[in-house]
Formats: C-alpha cells, sequence, structure tokens
C-alpha cells in the first residue's frame, strides 16, 4: 500500500513496485487508453480497445479518457429510446425524466457537497453566467469583480460582459489579482491583503479554484472567510478542480461554483457541467436568477402553469431537460469516482504528481522550470512546465514519443498524471524522454 512518506528513487524498476503497491491501479482497466498506432492513424476505429503500445497520455486535464462503460451506458439509452419512443421518459431502464438526480449523490461526494447543493446542468460557462445573475449584483459603490489575472479566457469575456450588461466598464469593474514582480504564481496573504483593502467595493470575488495555466489550486477557505467579512459574494470555477482536487466546497462556505465534466471527470468532449448553491441559498427565492421549466417545482411542472415556482437548491437553477446521452456518459465515469473515493484519488495524485517533480528536479534549470506550486495544498495532479526553447515543436517531439500533454500560451507545456489511468511507470519513461531531449538538445 502506499504512503505520502515514501522516499522516491529515480529508476524504473522502483517506478514499478510504487505500481504494485498502487491499490487502485485496478481503475486504469476501466479505461481505453490511445496506442501509438492510434496516434499515427494506422489503428481501427472499434469500440474494443486497440491492440498496440499505449500512450502516455497526460492530457486529462484537457480532456479526459473515455471510460469503458460509456458504450454500453449509451447504447442502453439508444435501444430504450427505440424501444418506447417518449415512454422511455418513465418505462427505460433509468428512466429519462428523473436521470439527472441519478447522479447528484455522486456529484456532491465529488465536490464535497450536500446533494440539494448540487446539480448536474448545462455547460460551464453557461452556468456562470447564471450563477452571476443571482450573485453578482452591483450596486451604486459596491460593484467590482475581483479575478486572477490570466483567468481562463471564457471567464474574462463572462466577467467583463457581466459589468457591462450592469453598465459599468470592465477596466473600472474587474480588479485582477497578480503574482509579484518575479513570480509565477498568487500568495494567499496578498490576496486577503487586497480584500482588505478594497473588499468594500467590491461585489463578487471570483477565482479558478485551479488556475488553469500554472495550476496552482488556491486556499480556499480563509480566502472565502475574507470575503464575507467583507461583504462580498464568492464563486469558484472548478473546471480543473472537480474530479482533481479533495474539494470542500459545503465546508469552504463559498455562494457558489461552476465545473466541466470533460476534463478530470471523462464525460466526453464538450459535455455537461455542473453547479453548486451553497445550502444557506436554498430558500431564497427572492434571489434574481433566469429562469426555465426544469427548474420549477416538480410536482407541478407539467400543468404547465404561467408562474414560475423554482425548486429549492440547485436544482432551481436548471432551465431545460438534460440530453440523456450526456448524462449516460457522466455517469459511467462518476460510478468509478465513487468507488474510488476522492480523498484516496487525491492521495495518489499528490505521490504521482510529487514523483514527476522529483525526476525533473535534476534537470539543468537552463532547460526547464515548473512554474505549478511544490506545496501539495496549493496544486492537483497538474505540473505547469517551461520549456526554454521551442515547446510548441516539444509538442510534436513528445506525441513522435508516444507521449500526449498540451500546450498553453506563451511558453507552458501542461502535463497531468491522472491517479484514475496513469502509472508511476508512465511518470518515470516521461521524464526519461525530457532527460533525453535536455542531454541531445
Amino acid at each position: 500500500m502506499l504512503t505520502s512518506a515514501v522516499k522516491f528513487e529515480n529508476s524504473e524498476a522502483f517506478a514499478r513496485e510504487l505500481d504494485s503497491q498502487d491499490e487502485l491501479s485496478v481503475y486504469r482497466n476501466e479505461f481505453f487508453i490511445p496506442t501509438r498506432e492510434s496516434l499515427d492513424g494506422k489503428a481501427p476505429r472499434a469500440v474494443q480497445q486497440p491492440e498496440g503500445e499505449k500512450c502516455i497520455y497526460l492530457a486529462g486535464n484537457s480532456l479526459g479518457l473515455q471510460p469503458k462503460n460509456v458504450h454500453k451506458y449509451i447504447s442502453e439509452e439508444l435501444e430504450d429510446w427505440a424501444s418506447f419512443g417518449v415512454e422511455g421518459h418513465w418505462n427505460s431502464r433509468h428512466p429519462w425524466l428523473p436521470y439527472h438526480e441519478f447522479l447528484t449523490e455522486m456529484s456532491a461526494r465529488v465536490v464535497g457537497a450536500k446533494p440539494i447543493e448540487v446539480v448536474v446542468m448545462n455547460t460551464l460557462t453557461g452556468n456562470l453566467h447564471l450563477m452571476m445573475v443571482s450573485f453578482y449584483r452591483p450596486e451604486k459603490t459596491r460593484y467590482k469583480i475581483l479575478v486572477e489575472a490570466g483567468a481562463f479566457p471564457s471567464d474574462q469575456y463572462a466577467v467583463a460582459s457581466q459589468a457591462k450588461f450592469h453598465g459599468h466598464d470592465p477596466k473600472d469593474a474587474i480588479v485582477e489579482l497578480k503574482p509579484r514582480q518575479g513570480e509565477d504564481t498568487l500568495r494567499t496573504e496578498d490576496i486577503l491583503d487586497v480584500l482588505d483593502k478594497q473588499g468594500e467595493t467590491i461585489a463578487l470575488v471570483l477565482l479558478g479554484n485551479v488556475n488553469y495555466l500554472t495550476g496552482q489550486a488556491f486556499q480556499v477557505a480563509p480566502i472565502a472567510a475574507k470575503a464575507h467579512e467583507k461583504g462580498c459574494n464568492i464563486g469558484l470555477n472548478l473546471a480543473h478542480g472537480a474530479g482533481n482536487l479533495h474539494l470542500q466546497l459545503h465546508d469552504w462556505d463559498v455562494d457558489f461554483a461552476v465545473w466541466c465534466s470533460y476534463k478530470y471527470l471523462n464525460s466526453g468532449p464538450g459535455s455537461l457541467a455542473g453547479c453548486f448553491v451553497h445550502e444557506r441559498h436554498q430558500n431564497n427565492f427572492d434571489l434574481p436568477r433566469f429562469a426555465g421549466w426544469w427548474g420549477h417545482n416538480k410536482e407541478t411542472r407539467f400543468k404547465m402553469g404561467p408562474e414560475f415556482e423554482p425548486l429549492p437548491g440547485a436544482e432551481g437553477w436548471q432551465l431545460s431537460n438534460p440530453p440523456i446521452f450526456q448524462l449516460a456518459a457522466l455517469r459511467a465515469s462518476l460510478e468509478l469516482f465513487d468507488k474510488a473515493g476522492m480523498k484516496n484519488l487525491r492521495a495518489k495524485g499528490d505521490l504521482l504528481t510529487g514523483y514527476l517533480e522529483f525526476l525533473l528536479s535534476d534537470i539543468s534549470k537552463t532547460y526547464l522550470s515548473i512554474i505549478t506550486p511544490s506545496d501539495p495544498s496549493q496544486r492537483g495532479s497538474q505540473l505547469s512546465i517551461r520549456f526554454v526553447a521551442n515547446p510548441k515543436e516539444m509538442l510534436g517531439a513528445f506525441k513522435e514519443e508516444g507521449v500526449i500533454c498540451d500546450f498553453r500560451e506563451p511558453d507552458i507545456i501542461r502535463a497531468t498524471p491522472v491517479p484514475l489511468y496513469n502509472t508511476f511507470v508512465d511518470v518515470y519513461k516521461f521524464a526519461q524522454i525530457i532527460r533525453r531531449f535536455a542531454k541531445n538538445g
């Protein structure tokens, strides 16, 4: 059994020994892993995993791998659609009418919430806008939005458009948190200091939880406490946190959070998103919101009345009935998370990421540097690596070696060993490739 006290060694034998002690290694067999042949376009497209040498897949922070049960779960819904037509809403194996509810408790466990606080719906930025309708309520002197500089572009577009919608100039209304000179990541004390000094003018604090570029995970609890002390609402974008970090949304006391499910949650490209609204808002029906019929009281929804009666909790922000095939794909993945447990996955993830950091640490600093914090409490599985020369070209070189990771402007390659399906040998081989490149470079 793996423990956090393990002392790392730079050898393949050591990596294999770690894999042999890994009780979560069985979950790797639950996923389709691309092969070298598939990258070359030579592998047949089929439901079954093609034969060949498996890639080192380190891009789960961008798109998670497909759980093998996805095909079965979606096929069941296709079969039931063919068999029942509209009656599938009641008579299918997993009735469509309440289908999203089959995912509620599992989603709540992934993000550290109560079931009434979460719902699977829409897409991430759509949910972000819905939440800002309710929780960004600018007043004459309190109208600003506090965000981290270098937030994901969609977040930047969303907050700017919300500020404009309320008649404010984004250049004035948006306050950006920037690292200190010469540093790549933010310090918690600096965030708290901004809130102390400007909190009376800030209506909403919106953080990425894990910054998509640097991989920094923010220390949410003290930030949320300070935000509320200063009278601000606080929300999180968990795009890189859900399924990655051991989240505790309810205990952290944030007002809302949103996340996508196609990264660490492995639900497929562009799939459904999730939303958290803290329990204390569950019956606050005076909160402004954009409404839709799926957020209406279930007891009277089909009476088709003209007056909107919102459901309590996060479900009350739903707009439309959800896409069943996407829910089926996400259910296949969430079942694996439920079996493994986020606490266990994060413990393994810390070891995997720490091992990769260890293996890269003695490669020349003139060749690469890691900008993600070394403190495991301030990161998840992602390491953001800055290469001195031609990082875009390196991505192609990695692919030729059977490694899949990704590049983000201006000079960062993100490598993410995901505990559900990556191994310590994956990490070791990846580091050896980099070591060889550095030696030959």
